[in-house]
């Protein structure tokens, strides 16, 4: 990652530590009567999420899979670091490749006595085997499954960060405005508002 995103630091806001890149609206119309599977807000972040995903991922490309967990020093350990992906992964070989790395905490800022840490879990595999993106979108709805941790999805072809910061939105970061221009044009009316202006003059 450091050889295609040189100097960042992977932790949100994802967007605005990184100079191209689109910041995605998931949830349109948020009320909190709506956190049950079936509404029309759950099933409306699912399918942007979704579809953002599979535009830019193939089925068959080889992608990095990053979950940061994070310690704050309360003393309780971190065990079997394989079932964060168990669930969503049946293929033991898969499984077999994943790495670990503890880690200084990520957001050094909130952390005065140095006590918190960050522990990193990194798995390659194909897209087909993680199918995990609603278990991220279902992290503050009350929905099962989810996934409370960060996950990151990095295409190692096309040198792309995808990051579910939760049911609100995403960041795509990319190393070049034509990697990700496509995407840009098709859902150009997903963009957050808010961003927007400054997300159109990195493709103009």
């Amino acid at each position: 990652m450091n050889e295609f995103f040189p100097n960042l630091i992977l932790r949100p806001p994802l967007f605005y530590n990184w100079k191209i890149g689109i910041r995605f609206e998931l949830g349109v119309e948020w009320d909190r009567e709506y956190h049950y599977l079936n509404s029309p807000y759950v099933q409306g972040v699912y399918k942007r999420a979704v579809t953002l995903f599979e535009s830019l991922h193939l089925q068959d490309e080889k992608i990095l899979v990053v979950v940061d967990v994070r310690d704050l020093g309360d003393g309780k350990p971190y065990k079997q670091k394989a079932r964060i992906f168990s669930p969503y992964i049946n293929e033991k070989s898969v499984l077999y490749k994943l790495r670990y790395t503890e880690m200084p905490y990520i957001f050094p800022e909130d952390d005065e006595d140095g006590k918190y840490k960050t522990h990193r879990f990194t798995l390659e595999c194909k897209v087909s085997d993680t199918p995990l993106l609603k278990a991220v979108c279902n992290q503050d709805l009350g929905i099962q499954p989810s996934i409370f941790h960060r996950v990151y999805f990095l295409n190692i072809k096309r040198k792309t960060i995808f990051h579910v910061y939760d049911d609100r939105g995403c960041d795509l970061l990319a190393i070049s405005p034509e990697s990700i221009r496509d995407i840009y044009n098709t859902y150009n009316d997903w963009i957050l508002d808010y961003d927007k202006d400054e997300i159109d003059k990195v493709f103009r």
